[in-house]
């Protein structure tokens, strides 16, 4: 779940962002691959170690290496106690730092968006992966209003702000991921939606868990004036499914693909 370091530094603050919801829809992208156990991993832009903790429990791989650019992340996945199999590196999704067929399996989780070459990308998971190898990612559908922040970037955008401008968030449709994949020359492409619910106890919850200064919504906020900031808080009470006792929740679903490295 890594991204860009200067947008994604804080692995705490991470945790309370998305890190959650990488721990439900983790288990249903894993579900979806089925794979053996003993293999492999690399676990392409791991963020926090939040996906990279439900791999080691969910799919109980031999080895799993976890590569990102951020120090700041990879500090706190350090500190997860289900990531102890795991070996943290920094570095570049585009330019994995491993010799040709050194994994038996690669997985990205909630990354592609960030990456600035996707093809590129999935193509150095593919070179790392032995021949007949998995390669897989998900993406919140950010589009389609898939993510779990979509009403906080739905009430950014009816005040004129676009938070995720400049970014390649068309990638995470599910038709595009898989022609990102079939582009880089994997086989036996596939293609899913994963469904989790979002649920906050109340509007204060939801609003500390997604106002936390990381990621494109936390810079935009963080740049509001404390004027915006009130009329966002408005707009967001008016939006969101706030039901009789004050809880929040709503679904958000992520697409997945799946390919093989040439045999």
């Amino acid at each position: 779940m890594g991204a860009p370091a200067n947008l994604f530094a804080d692995g705490k603050a991470y945790e309370r962002l998305m890190g959650r919801w990488s721990r439900l829809v983790g288990p249903k992208f894993l579900d979806w691959l089925d794979p053996p156990k003993g293999m492999r991993w690399i676990d392409v832009g791991c963020g926090n170690g939040a996906f990279t903790e439900v791999l080691i429990s969910r799919a109980s791989p031999s080895a799993v290496t976890g590569i990102d650019p951020s120090d700041g992340q990879l500090d706190y996945a350090r500190t997860r106690p289900g990531t102890q199999l795991a070996q943290f590196h920094v570095g570049d999704a585009q330019s994995l730092p491993f010799p040709d067929n050194s994994f038996d399996a690669a997985s990205m989780a909630l990354v592609i968006t960030f990456v600035p070459d996707p093809v590129k990308a999935a193509s150095e998971m593919a070179r790392v992966v032995r021949p007949g190898g998995a390669v897989a990612t998900y993406m919140w559908d950010i589009p389609g209003g898939g993510i779990p922040l979509a009403p906080i970037y739905a009430a950014l955008k009816s005040l004129g702000i676009e938070a995720y401008s400049g970014l390649g968030v068309d990638v995470s449709r599910r038709d595009n991921m898989g022609t990102v994949w079939e582009t880089a020359g994997l086989q036996a492409v596939e293609t899913c939606e994963l469904r989790i619910t979002v649920d906050y106890p109340d509007f204060d919850d939801f609003w500390e868990s997604n106002s936390v200064p990381i990621g494109p919504s936390g810079k935009a906020l963080a740049e509001l004036s404390p004027s915006a900031r009130e009329e966002l808080k408005t707009r967001l009470r008016e939006q969101l499914p706030i039901a009789a006792d004050g809880r929040i929740a709503y679904e958000a679903f992520a697409n997945a693909v799946k390919g093989r490295t040439p045999a």
